[in-house]
């Protein structure tokens, strides 16, 4: 798995990381059994970066139970999500109880009160026990917003969605967050796997295989990732076997502009 420099953070990040969003709000013995299998194969696969937050509901806590005995392979990401400072506080505390103690990415939800939330983290990042303090949005109309809270220079990540049919992000926050040197983490890689419920045929993606495509997901992905300003994308899975088939797309080589265009033609026309 290719290791990506951070932006400007000196961390080392992987191509493929994975989401938790809906596949690890779970509950039941075999349900999180199978989440820890998820993790197995990530961890095994070199996708060692995972991505939560409160707002999805039991994932931080199966997340944190899937990587015991292991959380030093792990690289976490997750979220403050909340109007109430206080109850940020708790979320972060909780948090850090959850992952021994540190949280690699501590990310702002959706600028949800990020003015309020911005010095516990900061100062949990002078302590050591944040690497990298960020911020998210998933919707188009909050882009100026997002722009705006990066320009602070007080943030050193940004999450936002990008695939071969949103590409919205590639007007203003991509090329400011290369200008500033920030992380770039890639939510809804797959569509929210609206782009991969429908595939093109096998024999469209013959000409993809020179660059180690054998699967529409990988070719969605290598998409993402050929674009040198992202960092890692973060697919979201309950399957075992297609978070090792997510995984292989995190390596190189990368697309050239002309099969970029191609997966884009692809994915407009399904």
């Amino acid at each position: 798995m290719e290791q990506r420099r951070f932006g400007s953070t000196g961390l080392d990040v992987p191509a493929i990381g994975m989401g938790t969003w809906r596949t690890f709000d779970v509950d039941g013995d075999e349900a999180e059994a199978n989440a820890r299998r998820v993790v197995d194969a990530a961890l095994d696969a070199g996708a060692r970066l995972f991505d939560s937050s409160p707002m999805y509901g039991a994932a931080e806590r199966v997340l944190a139970e899937s990587l015991d005995g292991r959380r030093d392979r792990a690289l976490v990401a997750t979220k403050v999500w909340t109007r109430d400072a206080a109850e940020g506080r708790r979320q972060v505390a909780r948090a850090l109880e959850w992952y021994g103690g540190r949280v690699d990415v501590y990310q702002i939800h959706n600028l949800v009160a990020w003015r309020e939330h911005l010095p516990t983290l900061e100062r949990l990042r002078d302590e050591g026990k944040v690497a990298v303090v960020g911020v998210t949005h998933y919707a188009h109309s909050a882009f100026d917003d997002l722009a705006a809270a990066l320009r602070t220079g007080r943030f050193a990540q940004v999450q936002l969605p990008y695939n071969a049919l949103d590409r919205a992000a590639e007007r203003t926050l991509l090329p400011l967050a290369a200008d500033l040197g920030v992380g770039v983490l890639v939510m809804q890689p797959l569509g929210e796997g609206s782009l991969v419920r429908r595939a093109p045929a096998a024999v469209r993606l013959a000409p993809l295989r020179a660059f180690g495509v054998t699967t529409w997901a990988q070719a969605l992905l290598k998409w993402i990732l050929s674009d040198p300003r992202v960092h890692c994308a973060i697919p979201a899975t309950s399957r075992p076997e297609r978070m090792r088939e997510n995984a292989a797309a995190g390596d190189p080589p990368w697309l050239d502009a002309d099969a970029r265009a191609y997966v884009a033609r692809l994915a407009a026309r399904i």
